[in-house]
């Protein structure tokens, strides 16, 4: 191939609808976006003088400065000088395991001094590929900067670990690892996409829908056995908890909680209404944690994002008294 002919090709082969460190996944659909893997297989297309002739290039993904847009949380092990370091990375699925990892900061040592946010110094979610395990857990932290918890995955596969944090002095992070249980994988196809959502007895509807590059409002009501739950008790400082996940690379989006118990607005339940703003169309998982008679419980949805908004004016930061830190959700 000649050299203007293998350039052309090339530059063609480098569209791409969406940048970014991509993870393990399947791509969402025609409409979702396109994961990779942390490098991608590029084939040149053979001119029509050199028919047969194949050609394939391995190149990384484009980060922000290609993209021009900024990377959404949790696909990068490392951002802004910090780390996620692991102590292991695979564990035996079924049985709990006594995991422990360390943030490190940009001194090259463990964070020690972690705001609290949330009620947690830290939030540590665990999902697997097909976003059909979903695990919201707390550790606990060391002196010497290391966190501890029993971590249990539930069958053989590959899954996700994000931490959420936010360093002392320092702006909120979500940094994700990859985990891998051994064994005979069966990856189960995304749950169909639906509004409402069942959990011990309890309904879970959704109402709303998600529009990327806008701040879209999604209002979950609460039912237990056809009556409306209206009184649901704190969980992490609101009356329920939301974690937005993109299908394909597990994008952890940014989801804003509208009011807090005691301020004399938010009403118990039976509705729960939340701030999310999706950057693709596509597929994504939601994850509602809500606490009633003193246990949590977490109903899941798959939803769909639609057309993509272009906005013609700057846009109004949506209503929300809550944040975790300087990385809302």
């Amino acid at each position: 191939m000649n050299t203007p002919a293998r350039l052309g090709a090339y530059a063609l082969g480098l569209v791409v609808i969406f940048g970014g460190a991509l993870g393990i996944g399947n791509a969402v659909g025609a409409t979702g976006p396109v994961p990779a893997a942390d490098a991608h297989t590029i084939h040149a297309t053979p001119s029509a003088s050199q028919a047969g002739e194949h050609e394939t290039r391995t190149e990384p993904p484009p980060g922000p400065a290609a993209t021009g847009k900024p990377i959404p949380g949790g696909l990068q092990v490392s951002q802004d000088g910090y780390t996620l370091l692991s102590q292991t990375v695979t564990l035996q699925p079924g049985g709990a395991t006594d995991f422990r990892f360390s943030v490190i900061g940009p001194d090259g040592k463990p964070v020690t001094a972690y705001r609290t946010e949330h009620g947690k110094k830290l939030h540590f979610i665990v999902v697997s590929r097909d976003l059909g395990s979903f695990q919201h857990l707390h550790p606990e932290l060391t002196g010497d900067g290391v966190w501890s918890l029993k971590l249990t995955l539930p069958k053989a596969g590959a899954y996700r670990a994000f931490a959420d944090f936010a360093p002392e002095g320092g702006s909120g992070l979500t940094l994700g690892i990859d985990l891998q249980a051994p064994g005979a994988q069966k990856p189960e196809a995304l749950p169909a996409t639906s509004r409402t959502a069942t959990v011990d007895g309890y309904t879970v509807t959704l109402d709303g829908d998600l529009t990327p590059g806008a701040s879209s409002k999604l209002t979950l009501t609460v039912s237990k056995d056809g009556h409306p739950v209206a009184d649901l008790q704190p969980y992490l400082g609101a009356y329920g908890h939301l974690v937005a996940l993109r299908a394909g690379d597990l994008a952890y989006l940014h989801v804003h909680p509208d009011g807090e118990p005691g301020d004399g607005t938010t009403p118990p339940g039976p509705e729960v209404t939340f701030y999310a703003e999706v950057p693709s169309r596509g597929d994504y998982r939601l994850f509602l944690d809500f606490q009633h008679e003193g246990t949590v419980r977490t109903a899941d949805f798959t939803v769909r994002a639609g057309q993509i908004i272009t906005p013609t004016t700057t846009p109004t930061p949506a209503p929300t008294t809550s944040s975790h830190g300087d990385h809302n959700h």
